[in-house]
């Protein structure tokens, strides 16, 4: 068992001045024994937001937030396997008119696929993926 930790939850640590230290202290202090890691699809998300950062001084330290978090963290692939879970929830949802952002759902995916839980600052899109345990802060 493990637990994917979402972009989400990444960003609001390293915008409200936590270390890496602290995010892994809360999130070993919430799962316990589960190992924690990223979905290539977070890991995305927050290369994303590195490039989009307004000044070099937040550009240099959201890399420096996230280079020491990878040298923790495991970063799991978006698979052939998930991306079939992906599609196949995608397509039972939204013939229930339940949308899950694409992004969200590709997580949601990889943490099923693992038999993970997710760990999300914002919980709402993650809570519509059936099966998949939400993991709250």
């Amino acid at each position: 068992m493990g637990l994917i930790l979402d972009s989400s939850i990444v960003i609001a640590a390293e915008q409200g001045g936590d270390t890496v230290e602290q995010l892994i202290e809360r999130v070993v202090k919430l799962g316990g024994d589960q190992d924690a890691a990223l979905s290539a699809v977070g890991l995305t998300e927050l290369i994303h937001g590195i490039h989009r950062a307004q000044t070099p001084q937040m550009r240099a330290r959201r890399e420096s937030f996230l280079h020491e978090l990878l040298a923790d963290l495991t970063v799991y692939p978006y698979t052939k396997e998930t991306a079939m879970l992906a599609g196949k929830i995608d397509g039972e949802q939204q013939s229930q008119g339940v949308v899950v952002p694409f992004g969200d759902l590709l997580i949601g995916a990889t943490a099923l696929s693992l038999g993970f839980s997710v760990l999300p600052a914002n919980l709402r899109h993650f809570q519509k993926i059936p099966g998949l345990m939400v993991v709250q802060l």
